[in-house]
């Protein structure tokens, strides 16, 4: 197996998609969103980081504002499944092309 010890990972993240049963509103500057993706990032440590994003429930072009995901186990859920098929992707890779 090969030394990876001095592999830096400084930007390997996924965007998840929030299936419409999963997905809430949450409020920012007197704007209402609907929460539909998430940006999940592998922290150096392992851990995951995550953070969502959507659009102004009233419509018209909103601003890139992150909000905190809830805790819920069914998007902890989603989550965690989406982390690791992306995982399995990234294992299964076939080198440049």
């Amino acid at each position: 197996m090969p030394d990876i010890s001095g592999v830096q990972v400084g930007a390997l993240a996924i965007n998840v998609t929030v299936p419409d049963d999963l997905r809430w509103t949450d409020e920012r500057r007197g704007e209402v969103f609907e929460l539909q993706t998430i940006t999940v990032r592998l922290l150096p440590d392992g851990h995951l980081a995550a953070k969502a994003y959507g659009r102004p429930v009233a419509g018209g072009r909103g601003g890139y504002v992150s909000f905190r995901v809830p805790d819920r186990p069914e998007l902890a859920a989603l989550v965690d499944a989406r982390a690791t098929a992306a995982a399995q992707r990234w294992s299964e890779h076939r080198g440049l092309e």
